[in-house]
């Protein structure tokens, strides 16, 4: 019987080979598109999972009043280890802050992430050297590894794991270091780095005002967590209170808590971080899910408009016999097999389509690998949309009487055509979504890249360095000559560049009111090399000798946090230093559209600050090159502690990373529209087909009576033309709603527009009336007489 259903269905298959190309192709197409977004949120969603204890690992953050961070001093693991049982373990480990290089003969590696770890967190966070985590002798012991992949680049011809000695610096340094063997440094983790160094014990000596350090616990299972959260913050506060008798500052500590963040959360959403990677990314799914599901009302659509070819099929197989549960699973059977053949193409075309997608998003997914879930989310996949896509039609159809198909008075039930319209409507609705989406999208970039950001990075480079510079006056022979060089206008140095990258973060007070604001250590020419405005006062100068002790300029965020009146001139204390204001500086947007601007102190001079290791410079358009080349000629004589190691980056490129998310966001949705809007009309071009042949005897008889070609062009259209335009009436106010939560994602944003709407509606009713019309050509053109010369 398997063997005869099979024959029947490959059969009308290939009768109907233009309908069924349509409905295999349009499945396909969006199922390939799935089947990247499935891999796409496997991957985001799996990271850290090898770790074999990542459902018990926690981060400890500090919540102050103005700020949550995941920024510990290093005390606080050692107490929480000693104090609470059920913490197995604690570690912490620490990043580097500046880029260094390692030499090996003629190979040299830029070492941009060497982190720090005690040997307790390199247990926590399953690090594996080869040969197997050692623990270093001496309390200040360190054992030094490289990745892999960099091992390779310093000694490529290495086949042992015996250490090696490495040069640090330019090469005339005479600083080495040794190298103990290679690590695995696992892409797929939020702890990765170019090298690692595991000591005993790090930060010794550093007390709990050391906050630059990331403290990792291991739980035992079964651990209340929300109670040790408390224990913690209790424990936290106790430490802090010891010495202290400030009645001010003891108040100011009860304020203060602490969190614990899951592993799991590290990537996508972090408690002291920005969850608009998580909401991208459900967003992407959420739309994967809706194009595979306006193809499978597409198939489910042409299978019912084709009831009435297979309904003296039915009838005449009941008569001699057939239970309706047989003709189901003969349907269901065609549907599998059509759904099958589609599940192989959209393969083909996802694994076409793969290199594009991993360049887009920066991964490198395969199709071919066991660990993506595939091999069993796919089955999984195909049963899904055979039942969704097929089980309505294949109930239609073998529920006809053989009584009535049979005198040939069989015609679709209302209830059918509702669901036929319905789900047509819905098809367009969400196609009218994705188009408001992809134009509102477009308006926030271009309003993102055009608007004012209170700086210029345009011509300006940042050079990378070793070399600390505390104090203008061992910048000032540097800075001098860089700007012997023709086409360098300005040269600074800074803790930070604005790159979209947090500041440091500090109290200050101002008229007995203390808030904690961001602090960027800067150099003279700040200001003036990056093109910030001043709103009021002035800049630091070097005709003042005060502004490398105790100056400070402020920006307008920051004034505003204070409720200060009349900035310049008042003081502003931190650091255990009367800092004098001596101007203000106009709101600059250094982290990007999405945050708003930070409340920043700028001083020369801050104990309490960052090491000043940041080179800027300013150089005329068309003498870029010839500068940079006469740079990177005398970087040697000009900054000896980096040598021959010149290496820049162009300041408006790195700013412009900051976009990267909402342009792949941008070209995911203009993917989308077109595929929404390709699969809606390829499943109303089939339709319009079906209704169309169902009607050339009306439009016969119509033609005869007198009806013009517009009219009969008009009759045809009406009801798909109301039909999409109730979908956009049903999609504005959801596409309103989801715009507008994207958009508040954003502290600097557009208004909603309303042209976005119309040009949906047009769009749509547009391409609904070419589509039909197109269809409806080939009856309003044919001769009457074909259609009624048998009766």
């Amino acid at each position: 019987m398997f063997k005869l259903n099979l024959k029947i269905a490959l059969r009308n298959l290939w009768r109907n080979r233009g309908i069924t190309s349509i409905n295999v192709g349009g499945l396909a197409i969006a199922l390939a598109a799935f089947i990247l977004v499935v891999l796409y949120f496997t991957y985001e969603t799996s990271f850290d999972k090898t770790n074999p204890n990542y459902n018990n690992i926690y981060v400890v953050g500090r919540i102050e009043p103005d700020f949550k961070t995941n920024y510990t001093s290093p005390p606080l693991a050692k107490a929480i280890k000693q104090n609470f049982p059920e913490v197995e373990n604690a570690g912490i480990t620490k990043r580097g802050f500046f880029e260094f290089t390692m030499k090996n003969g003629n190979n040299t590696l830029f070492a941009k992430n060497f982190m720090q770890a005690d040997f307790n967190a390199a247990k926590i966070l399953d690090l594996k050297p080869t040969g197997g985590l050692e623990k270093p002798a001496g309390v200040a012991d360190r054992l030094s590894y490289l990745s892999e992949e960099n091992m390779k680049v310093l000694f490529p011809n290495k086949t042992d794991n015996k250490p090696e000695m490495v040069g640090m610096g330019p090469s005339n340094s005479g600083i080495t270091s040794k190298i103990n063997g290679s690590i695995a440094n696992n892409l797929h983790s939020n702890i990765t780095f170019d090298g690692i160094s595991i000591g005993n014990e790090i930060g010794q000596g550093e007390n709990y005002g050391y906050n630059n350090y990331t403290t990792y616990i291991q739980v035992k299972p079964g651990t209340d967590v929300a109670n040790l959260e408390q224990k913690i913050t209790d424990l936290y506060r106790k430490e802090l209170l010891k010495g202290e008798t400030d009645q001010k500052t003891i108040e100011e500590i009860k304020g203060v808590s602490t969190f614990l963040d899951p592993l799991a959360n590290l990537h996508l959403r972090p408690k002291a971080g920005n969850d608009a990677p998580y909401k991208i990314l459900i967003a992407l799914f959420v739309l994967g899910i809706l194009i595979l599901v306006i193809a499978c009302i597409n198939f489910t659509n042409l299978s019912i408009a084709q009831a009435t070819k297979r309904a003296k099929e039915v009838g005449v197989k009941k008569v001699m016999g057939a239970y309706r549960f047989q003709l189901t699973t003969q349907f269901l059977t065609e549907i599998f097999i059509q759904c099958f053949v589609a599940t192989i193409l959209a393969l083909t075309i996802a694994e076409l389509a793969l290199p594009y997608f991993n360049n887009l998003f920066q991964v490198n997914l395969s199709i071919w690998n066991i660990e993506n879930n595939l091999f069993w989310q796919l089955p999984l996949i195909l049963c899904l949309i055979t039942f969704v896509a097929g089980t309505y039609p294949a109930l239609v159809l073998s529920g006809f009487k053989p009584a009535l198909v049979l005198k040939g008075n069989f015609s679709t039930s209302k209830q059918s055509s509702w669901l036929r319209n319905g789900l047509l409507i819905f098809q367009f609705s969400i196609a009218v979504i994705f188009i408001i989406g992809l134009f509102i999208i477009n308006a926030q970039l271009k309003y993102m890249r055009t608007q004012d950001l209170g700086f210029t990075a345009n011509q300006v480079v940042y050079i990378k360095n070793i070399s600390l510079f505390h104090k203008p006056e061992k910048f000032a022979p540097v800075r001098d000559k860089i700007l012997k060089i023709q086409g360098i206008k300005s040269v600074t140095v800074a803790t930070g560049v604005p790159d979209g990258s947090e500041n440091g973060g500090n109290g200050y007070t101002v008229n007995g009111v203390q808030k904690s604001i961001d602090f960027v250590d800067v150099d003279f020419d700040y200001f003036e090399t990056l093109d910030i405005k001043l709103k009021e006062g002035r800049f630091f100068s070097k005709s003042f000798s005060t502004d490398t002790t105790n100056s400070v300029v402020i920006n307008e965020s920051a004034v505003a946090k204070y409720g200060i009146k009349n900035p310049v001139g008042q003081t502003i204390r931190g650091c255990n230093i009367d800092y004098k204001i001596v101007g203000v500086a106009k709101d600059f947007k250094a982290q990007g559209f999405e945050s708003a601007v930070q409340p920043t102190i700028y001083a020369i001079k801050n104990p309490c600050g960052n090491s000043k290791t940041k080179i800027m410079v300013k150089i005329e358009e068309n003498r870029m090159a010839d500068a940079l080349a006469a740079l990177k000629a005398q970087w040697p004589q000009i900054n000896p502690q980096d040598g021959e190691d010149f290496r820049y980056e162009f300041l408006d490129e790195l700013y412009g990373k900051l976009f990267k998310k909402q342009e792949q966001l941008q070209s995911v949705f203009f993917a989308a529209a077109l595929l929404t809007i390709f699969i809606a009309i390829l499943g109303l071009f089939a339709f319009a087909k079906y209704i169309t042949n169902g009607r050339i005897k009306e439009i016969a008889v119509r033609k005869i009576l007198g009806a013009s070609d517009i009219q009969i062009f008009k009759l045809i259209n009406s009801s798909f033309f109301i039909m999409v335009l109730v979908a956009n009436v049903i999609s504005w106010p959801v596409a309103y709603i989801l715009t507008k939560k994207w958009l508040e994602t954003f502290a600097y944003r557009i208004d909603l527009p309303v042209l976005p709407f119309v040009s949906s509606a047009t769009i749509t009713i547009l391409l609904a009336v070419i589509t039909v019309s197109i269809q409806a050509k080939k009856a309003v053109k044919a001769n009457p007489v074909d259609a009624l010369k048998y009766e």
